[in-house]
């Protein structure tokens, strides 16, 4: 089975820009919310910055839709290569079976 490459980079960039939307609105009404999180998440984005207003709920937001989008795109690319070649490996090892019985050459 396949992944749908372009589906799970818009969820990803769904998830991911939500999580860090919500966590700096959260962190705007209480200061305390997130802190630790945040911190990380200014350490990856540059211009992000923790308590910084509205503009850094947007510009935190934005950084983590594209982030979530390429990171999510990555996953299905990577997942489908794997998953292909492990097909590959098993129906070619099932052919060779075929083969073996065909001619009388079990294995024991």
């Amino acid at each position: 089975m396949k992944l749908n490459v372009a589906a799970l980079s818009i969820a990803g960039a769904i998830l991911w820009g939500a999580s860090v939307f919500l966590v700096t609105l959260a962190n705007l009404a209480v200061p305390d919310y997130g802190v630790a999180f945040l911190n990380v998440v200014a350490a990856l984005y540059p211009g992000y910055h923790v308590g910084a207003g509205f503009g850094a709920l947007l510009i935190g937001t934005a950084y983590a839709v594209v982030d979530g989008a390429i990171g999510g795109a990555l996953l299905g690319w990577l997942y489908n290569l794997v998953a292909v070649s492990t097909r590959d490996s098993a129906e070619s090892e099932s052919a060779g079976r075929r083969v073996q019985h065909r001619f009388g050459q079990h294995a024991h």
